[in-house]
């Protein structure tokens, strides 16, 4: 599945999710083996296509939704269905608004979506199916059981992927200490978190078709995200590695570089050059290995009480992280905004990762 992007079906899906009346309306007209076509919300432009019918204007809940859905023709429900306006309405969108669907009802919807810009909702008999149609786009609600059985797979995944970024980040961090990083290290944790990025927010799209039955997917979503340095500090901490080995004028700003990683293709994002050439560095596996150093602004981050700007007026200030790992107290405090509590808070912090990288060096 692939996640919605648009946020007006976003918020439809939030509407018709598992545990909301609306949906219980909708499963009751599904079970009830009645078709529907409902619009969600209710303007002039609504009002102009509706033909007939009744104003009814009552408290929506899903036994009278199931009733009026028994008659012909449409029902309006205003923007978060909580009432019902209009039942049995005839609507007559303009015919000549393209549509791909075959039958009378789905070809209204589809119509009725794109010139409203409303969502509609058709309940379908004969097949058993709810369908969503926001513009053009058509989107189909699956049973609970499917899209569980697809999210706990997914999460499988996610637990794999979150281990291997664990893997590759700590290696990052040992080489860092050590001075030794390389290209290779920097993509390859680059590369796992929009891993990582693409299968969560495939997850939430599940989470958010689940409603209330989500509740321990997310949980578990949650945990398995919510300890990461983002993606952006990552590459602003290698900006300037690229022009400094001569493969840039200027450093890649991070927004710009984690719009790229999105429009890479599954097939590009596995090949680290891919990765490497969003970075600023030249598409090639030589270019992997030419060596880097970080200005230190992903350490510095798991600093306790040391804000991002405080980060990046002393990265700024030593100019890269073996500059900073021989700062003393005194040096770190000749930086703007940084106190004798803040330098000595930095110094130590320091100080424990490089004790743990020694440690893990001889375990």
């Amino acid at each position: 599945m692939q996640p919605t992007t648009d946020p007006t079906l976003a918020a439809t899906l939030a509407r018709v999710a598992p545990g909301t009346a609306l949906r219980e309306g909708l499963d009751r007209i599904l079970r009830g083996r009645t078709g529907a076509l409902i619009v969600l919300g209710h303007d002039d432009t609504v009002e102009a296509i509706c033909s007939g019918g009744f104003n009814i204007d009552i408290e929506f809940t899903p036994p009278r939704l199931r009733e009026l859905a028994k008659m012909d023709g449409g029902i309006v429900v205003n923007h978060d269905a909580t009432r019902i306006l209009k039942a049995s309405v005839q609507l007559v969108p303009d015919s000549a608004i393209p549509t791909d669907e075959s039958g009378t009802r789905h070809r209204t919807a589809q119509r009725v979506a794109t010139q409203t810009g409303l969502p509609v909702i058709t309940v379908s008999a004969s097949m058993q199916m709810i369908a969503i149609f926001v513009g053009q786009t058509r989107h189909q609600l699956e049973d609970t059981e499917s899209i569980l059985a697809r999210a706990t797979q997914a999460l499988t995944t996610l637990t794999r992927y979150r281990l291997r970024l664990d893997q590759v980040t700590a290696e990052l961090s040992k080489r860092e200490i050590e001075d030794t990083v390389s290209v290779r290290d920097v993509a390859s944790v680059v590369q796992r978190q929009e891993m990582l990025r693409r299968i969560s927010d495939e997850i939430a799209q599940y989470v958010l078709e689940l409603g209330t039955d989500g509740r321990l997917i997310e949980l578990q979503l949650q945990e398995l995200t919510g300890r990461d340095a983002e993606a952006g500090t990552v590459i602003a901490d290698y900006a300037l590695a690229a022009v400094n080995a001569g493969h840039a004028n200027t450093a890649v700003e991070s927004s710009a570089a984690l719009e790229q990683l999105a429009t890479l293709s599954s097939t590009d994002l596995v090949e680290l050059s891919s990765v490497a050439h969003v970075l600023g560095f030249r598409a090639s596996q030589e270019a992997l290995d030419l060596p880097v150093q970080p200005l230190g602004l992903r350490l510095l981050g798991g600093v306790e009480n040391l804000s991002r700007s405080v980060r990046e007026t002393i990265t700024a200030r030593f100019g890269g992280l073996q500059n900073l790992m021989a700062a003393t107290v005194d040096d770190l405090t000749t930086t703007p905004g940084v106190d004798v509590d803040a330098a000595r808070t930095v110094r130590e912090g320091l100080s424990r990762f490089a004790e743990a990288t020694l440690v893990n060096r001889y375990r």
